[in-house]
């Protein structure tokens, strides 16, 4: 039996298919994608061919229906060696793609669902503006209503796959001065005139395009808004919750690559004649990374376990987030402590690792949003 619900046996099988399928095919190339800073389109084509962008998405549209198995590929995925790796892929898989799902026509799954989950084309989310965060309803990118659609206008900042993105959903306010009330969720098409993407430069996630994305003019058909207009904010809140949770168990993942590498290092790196590991206080180190691994993962599975039965996780899933961003930080900071001077140095991926983590405690939604969330449940 699987010692975590909601997985299964055959979901611990499939983890170990994964597992050896990232290491083969993605990690040996990481370093070089870090270098490029870019993962080439090909990478994404071979996890459409094992069927990966698909498997939380709907059958009919070609996917699996299993958000277990999803959540499986997110944990998974944090061992392909760079963050930016994961973060592309993955921005793609648990962000772009899981809102066409929920709220999209069946024209629009057709359109963008389908051939996204082939990797024919690629998507991003475009929520953060420069003026605003964590604070969706502050955003000020504008959608004016014309003949067959919209314009819009305005711009988008810190966007995962914004240089290389064939489509963006997009939070636009199409009523003015109505705070979230006046938010709606459109497919914007990145071939248009007007719309134009910089890449942005970062401290870590260096092997992932994000953008600086501006908008003058950019017609959006009609028939791209999802959902209702004026209603996208519930929307973008629904649609954090998968996020959210997908970053809690990719926090999990590099947490446990990070340790593991740290272990056999430690094993095997003498200093003053004894074994690294040999040492009090570095072996007392690694046990209290174990077990911030452990409860990390109870958090994050339960979470998980909740979502996919259908419940309303908000809470749980708030916490998990909360729970793995900053605790995956310092320990992974501690892996680069045990390294030494080795670990300060770029050819050790805990130097990476360390570097890529220091995201978590931001994106998706920073910790102070997080606990901002979960003190209302107590007011």
């Amino acid at each position: 039996m699987s010692q975590f619900p909601p997985f299964t046996d055959e979901h611990e099988q499939f983890r170990t298919v994964v597992r050896a399928w990232v290491e083969r095919e993605l990690r040996p190339h990481a370093a070089r994608w870090e270098e490029d800073c870019w993962v080439p389109n090909e990478a994404f084509a071979a996890v459409a061919e094992q069927g990966y962008f698909g498997l939380s998405l709907p059958e009919e549209y070609g996917g699996d229906d299993d958000v277990v198995a999803g959540a499986v590929f997110a944990e998974e995925l944090s061992r392909c060696g760079s963050g930016g790796v994961a973060a592309s892929i993955g921005a793609h898989a648990f962000i772009a793609l899981p809102p066409v799902a929920a709220f999209g026509t069946d024209e629009q799954k057709r359109r963008y669902l389908v051939p996204g989950m082939a990797a024919e084309k690629i998507g991003a989310l475009g929520i953060t503006e420069p003026d605003a965060g964590s604070d969706v309803a502050g955003l000020k990118t504008t959608a004016r209503r014309v003949d067959g659609g919209y314009l819009v206008n305005g711009s988008k900042v810190y966007i995962t796959n914004g240089v290389r993105a064939d489509f963006v959903v997009m939070a636009v306010r199409t009523a003015p001065g109505t705070g979230h009330r006046g938010i709606s969720l459109l497919i914007v098409d990145t071939d248009q005139p007007g719309y134009q993407a910089s890449a942005l430069h970062k401290h870590g996630w260096h092997a992932s395009d994000t953008a600086l994305i501006a908008l003058d003019d950019v017609f959006v058909p009609e028939g791209n808004l999802l959902g209702t207009e004026h209603e996208g904010f519930k929307l973008v809140m629904a649609n954090f919750q998968w996020e959210r949770l997908a970053m809690a168990l990719q926090a999990v993942g590099a947490m446990q690559d990070g340790f593991e590498r740290t272990l056999r290092y430690a094993r095997e790196r003498t200093a003053f004649g004894r074994r690294l590991l040999d040492n009090q206080v570095i072996a007392h180190r690694l046990v209290d990374m174990e077990t911030t691994i452990y409860r990390s993962r109870c958090v994050a599975y339960d979470a998980l376990r909740r979502h996919a039965a259908g419940e309303d996780a908000m809470r749980e899933v708030t916490m998990a987030k909360l729970a793995t961003q900053r605790a995956a930080y310092e320990l992974l900071d501690g892996c680069v402590q045990i390294h030494g001077g080795a670990g300060y140095m770029r050819e050790y991926e805990v130097e990476r690792m360390l570097r890529d983590a220091r995201l978590g405690p931001i994106g998706g939604g920073t910790d102070e949003i997080m606990r901002e969330i979960l003190a209302k449940g107590l007011r």
